[in-house]
Formats: structure tokens, sequence, C-alpha cells
């Protein structure tokens, strides 16, 4: 498989209905590939086990690519553009949500800080092992200047 048959396999993969949270590109893909298709390992693989159990991962592999800069940059685009939806709080005003990790992955109001089942029943069946359970915090510990203040106002139900 050539290199420009990996990205377009990629592309189209990320281009699926249901797949949008994922980024198009991840580091070392082509081991990950031969781990997969169970092809010879790369020698580096075999001196270094703990990497090769993460090659066997894909969720990890995407939660990896996710946390360095590469990674945390594509998602920041993402999630400014409201690619991941918008929080339905009234108070949190329209405030765009990440993806974070739990059993099936859910997304997270940064404003609110609560925690929603996506919108799309598409990403119901999303591994979280794909994000991650910091991904949030890590993306706004390197980004401090992205992360919203809390609503002023809350809603007190009252009769």
């Amino acid at each position: 498989m050539s290199s420009s048959e990996e990205v377009s396999w990629i592309f189209w993969f990320c281009g699926l209905h249901g797949n949008e949270f994922f980024c198009e590109q991840v580091p070392h893909y082509r081991q990950a590939l031969d781990m997969i298709l169970d092809l010879e390992p790369d020698e580096e693989l075999e001196d270094n086990p703990n990497q090769s159990d993460l090659m066997e991962q894909a969720g990890l592999i995407h939660t990896r690519y996710i946390l360095p800069n590469c990674g945390i940059t594509q998602l920041l685009e993402k999630y400014q553009q409201g690619g991941f939806g918008y929080c339905l709080h009234v108070y949190c005003e329209n405030q765009p949500m990440l993806p974070i990790g739990e059993a099936m992955v859910k997304l997270c109001c940064p404003k609110c800080m609560d925690v929603y089942t996506p919108k799309s029943s598409r990403h119901h069946h999303t591994d979280g092992a794909y994000f991650g359970t910091g991904f949030p915090h890590m993306l706004f510990m390197v980004h401090p200047e992205y992360r919203p203040k809390r609503p002023a106002n809350q809603f007190v139900p009252s009769l």
C-alpha cells in the first residue's frame, strides 16, 4: 500500500457519517497497520513491548495522537468551529463542546462542566478510548486562552 493510498483511506474513513470526531492522521500508522494485518513487526516495536501494546489498540493510537501539539491543534480547530456540537444550556450561550472518553464517547461543555451523550446516535457506539478521559483538560492546560468562563447566571427552579 503506498503512502497516498494510506492517506486516501484515512481521509475516506474520517469522512464517513459518524466519524466526524476523528482526526485524519496518526503517527506510526504504517506500523499500526502492519500489526493489525499481522505482518512482520518492525524491529523497533519488538524492542519496546509497551509501544507494541499501544499499537494494538486503535483507540490508544488516536488518543496518543490528539494529545501532542499537532493533534490538539486539529481538535482545537474542530472545537472552535462547533464540530462536536454545542451545549444546550441557555446560559452557556451555544458554547462549543469537546469529546471526552468514558465507556463510549461523551461531550463535555467546558462552560458548565456538564457531560452529555452525543445528540446523534451514530456517535453512541464510538469508544471513549479514542479521546481519553483527560482530553478537554489537556487542551485547556495547553491553551488556557480558550477556556470559557463559567456562566454568569444559573437556572434556579421556582414555583
